[in-house]
């Protein structure tokens, strides 16, 4: 079985965790946390640790904690010449104390404790400094993931920003949907299904192919009435931004 350590303990290693626990080839043999109440799903045979110094020998450690602490994390690790990783979208792969083998595991998908995922289905991006070490990693993702890719840094860090975009930005303006639905008594429940649909369109058709709305008809009198609608300053200041974006979408600057 190929031992594996996680170092950390939120959204990411929690569901880490859980998939690997899941496997018949992988064994979690150690995890660390600066808590060992924020772990609560570990099967019986691993050990939480909370000192870097009781950090046993594995195959592969995987550093999954705030892309501000890998750095800091890594440099603490008290031994040379092992296999680490991180799980960040954007932070290089050189960020990784030289005295240990580099390399990334990087799932792609928006993780909440709360949520359960389908951890097949997530794209895991793959890269290290050797062949011997990437075959490694690619048996480790493909344990728990259908979908494995071999993406270098940049690559990587376009893919986080993309993300960012499709899913925290898009989360951020269903937030104000949901606000100006309070703001008038309308159940959001109501947009719900077109949500639902936007998403699946994009399934089978390009986002630019994809693209409905005033914006994209150039209906410039729905376009004002609903900027005369709109009295909170941002969510005005938005809705201008994303019209000139998609008007201006195509055209040669």
């Amino acid at each position: 079985m190929i031992k594996i350590v996680i170092i950390g303990s939120g959204n990411v290693a929690h569901h880490l965790i859980k998939a690997f626990t899941q496997s018949k080839e992988i064994n979690v043999i150690q995890v660390f946390a600066r808590e060992k109440k924020s772990i609560n799903l570990l099967p019986d045979f691993t050990t939480i640790i909370t000192n870097y110094n009781e950090l046993v020998e594995a195959d592969l450690y995987i550093i999954a904690v705030s892309d501000d602490a890998i750095a800091s994390v890594s440099s603490q690790l008290p031994f040379k010449n092992r296999l680490i990783v991180h799980t960040s979208g954007t932070v290089s792969i050189d960020s990784l104390d030289s005295k240990n083998r580099k390399g990334i595991f990087y799932p792609l998908q928006t993780f909440s404790k709360d949520k359960e995922v389908d951890f097949s289905q997530i794209p895991i991006c793959l890269e290290s400094e050797n062949e011997i070490d990437f075959e490694l990693l690619k048996k480790v993702a493909e344990n728990i993931s259908n979908n494995v890719f071999e993406i270098n840094s940049e690559q990587r860090k376009a893919l986080h920003v993309s993300a960012v975009f499709v899913n925290n930005f898009a989360n951020h303006l269903y937030q104000i949907g949901n606000e100006i639905c309070i703001e008038n008594n309308v159940p959001f429940e109501i947009l719900k299904p077109l949500i639902l649909e936007t998403a699946n369109k994009i399934m089978t058709l390009s986002p630019k192919e994809a693209q409905t709305g005033p914006a994209k008809r150039n209906d410039n009198q729905t376009i004002q009435a609903h900027l005369e609608f709109l009295t909170n300053e941002n969510q005005a200041k938005i809705y201008k931004i994303l019209t000139q974006s998609i008007q201006n979408n195509g055209k040669k600057l």
